[in-house]
């Protein structure tokens, strides 16, 4: 008799090591990222079983690739580090936990016999590990493995996905030496979001459906649960049905492409002027998979508190958190919206909203002209949007950094595909390069693209070397005005302060070659396009750097 994975004889001892690749094995989490040394040897039953291990050069930079891994698939996204290294594979989790990536964290920990005597790199971290988890456990001994693992799946990926840490005893996790028993490996349909899809109390599906029907200019404002819940088609089936228009936040810049009439851009603070002018028009706002934060909402003034509102939110906690609901469902959002969809009975007439809606992205249209079509030099960041929007291929997945790079991305990146996707971070600048690498594992048939500043590259630069040893093949953009210039004015200007927003210049073309990347410099418009085309067509890790004007900033949003 054989195990169903490996193919050992069945009654072999199976250790903690063997059980973990074993799990992740038949999970389909076909990845681990990582900082040496943690788990040798379960890195080596991964080899025999079909994980590939990804040894990175920071810890922060394997928590990123985990969760750019999660986000592009759904599944769990692994990453680890030894003892010493915990809070700093902690620190990458921090944006997984406001964006509900499910992601699994495995770190080294003290023993019994070493706590509390000043262990050499022992320090207690649980403490940090509990603030931005939905669950950190302590794997005291290998029997207890397989249970608290399964436990640690179901966390991640049912309600609001997040993620979760088990510090495994030993500095390099040395107690999954230990046998697991004979444990039963974990319930593979816990290790992808949503694993549970709850639907919304039909009593409330029919108190929302009232409250819509009785509105004459509704709109729909969508979350990152959209993406969470992979809700694109139920959302877009749902707004079709009942001709509602559609503002999104910039994490489901997806969820319906560009030439949709009734899409209207993304609302909030990195925003459009057609979205937050419709958003605060409107006379219902149906909030769906967004917790209403400050960015959504361009720090709760599109739309007003007080507007007409009901919300779909997979966690009740959400319900009502920032805007009174005429009516709220806690479920998933694909569920509920395909429930609502079901029993709507026939809508008033909304062809003067719909209308209006049009009137509001023609005049957006016509703003773009200048910016997106400039033959400026050095080069306006519109124009490079508007380029990469053009060439970008319709299946790619495209990661974009916060700070400038979200702005440009949400106002000039247009998305022309319902199979595109869009991943950004909650807000930790130098996120997109190391994600975008744990994406292309994830979904390693697609094009993965990462739009950052030279700000952000900055932070992960060394992760060039990983793509090139892994030949992981992403293109990355690199918007380069050897600046923060976001920051600009809060130097006033000051020649004497430059040095707190300016960069020495840096030739990130001539840096990627060094490590062993294909690497392209653009300074002129007209290059971009055959450059874009020409990194995506190399099939190997791509640096394309591209001299914008640093003058040049995005402006601020739109507000009543």
């Amino acid at each position: 008799m054989y195990d169903n994975v490996t193919g050992a004889a069945a009654g072999t001892v199976r250790t903690g090591n063997r059980y973990l690749a074993e799990a992740m094995a038949s999970s389909g989490l076909d990845h681990f990222f990582h900082m040496p040394l943690i788990l040798p040897d379960a890195v080596k039953d991964m080899h025999a079983v079909g994980v590939r291990p990804v040894v990175v050069h920071s810890e922060k930079a394997a928590a990123y690739m985990a969760d750019g891994y999660a986000r592009a698939s759904g599944k769990i996204g692994v990453c680890a580090a030894q003892a010493i290294g915990s809070s700093n594979l902690a620190a990458g989790m921090l944006d997984a936990y406001m964006a509900h990536a499910p992601i699994l964290a495995l770190t080294g920990g003290g023993t019994a016999d070493t706590r509390y005597r000043n262990n050499y790199q022992e320090i207690d971290q649980q403490p940090i590990w509990g603030a931005i988890t939905k669950a950190s456990m302590r794997v005291e001994g290998g029997h207890r493995l397989p249970e608290l693992l399964g436990q640690a799946m179901r966390v991640a990926t049912s309600g609001a996905p997040g993620p979760v840490h088990l510090e495994l005893n030993g500095f390099t996790g040395g107690v999954l030496a230990d046998d697991t028993a004979g444990a039963a490996l974990p319930d593979v349909r816990y290790a992808s979001a949503p694993s549970v899809r709850q639907a919304a109390p039909a009593q409330d599906v029919e108190a929302a459906l009232r409250v819509i029907g009785s509105a004459s200019k509704p709109i729909i404002v969508a979350g990152a649960g959209i993406r969470q819940s992979n809700a694109f088609e139920a959302l877009r089936a749902f707004a079709h049905h009942l001709r509602i228009p559609v503002a999104t936040s910039l994490d489901a810049k997806a969820a319906l492409p560009e030439s949709d009439p009734l899409l209207v851009g993304c609302v909030g603070t990195y925003s459009r002027e057609t979205a937050n002018k419709a958003v605060s028009e409107a006379d219902l706002i149906l909030f769906v998979g967004t917790t209403t934060g400050s960015m959504v909402t361009a720090t709760w003034r599109v739309p007003v508190p007080g507007v007409r509102a009901i919300q779909i939110d997979v966690d009740p906690r959400e319900l009502g958190r920032n805007y009174p609901l005429e009516a709220g469902m806690a479920g998933d959002p694909a569920t509920v919206l395909d429930q609502l969809r079901a029993a709507a009975p026939a809508q008033p007439d909304r062809s003067a909203w719909l209308g209006r809606i049009a009137d509001l992205k023609a005049d957006w249209a016509k703003t773009l002209q200048t910016e997106e079509f400039s033959k400026a030099v050095p080069i306006r960041p519109e124009r490079l949007c508007r380029v990469l929007s053009d060439v970008l291929p319709e299946d790619a997945v495209l990661l974009v950094d916060t700070g400038h790079a979200a702005h440009w991305a949400c106002r000039h990146i247009h998305l022309s595909s319902p199979r595109q996707t869009l991943l950004r971070p909650a807000g930790s600048l130098g996120w997109s390069y190391p994600a975008s690498l744990g994406a292309k594992c994830a979904v390693p048939d697609r094009p993965v693209v990462c739009f950052t500043g030279d700000g952000g590259f900055l932070y992960h630069l060394a992760e060039m070397e990983t793509a090139v040893r892994y030949g992981i093949n992403t293109v990355t953009i690199v918007n380069a005005n050897n600046s923060l210039s976001q920051e600009r004015n809060v130097w006033g200007g000051v020649d004497a302060f430059d040095e707190y927003w300016r960069f020495s210049p840096v030739d990130y073309a001539a840096a990627a070659t060094a490590f062993g990347c294909k690497a392209w410099k653009v300074e002129r418009p007209e290059d971009i396009a055959p450059v874009l085309r020409e990194a995506l067509a190399a099939n190997a890790p791509a640096i394309v750097e591209v001299m914008t004007d640093d003058q040049i900033l995005a402006p601020t949003a739109w507000v009543p």
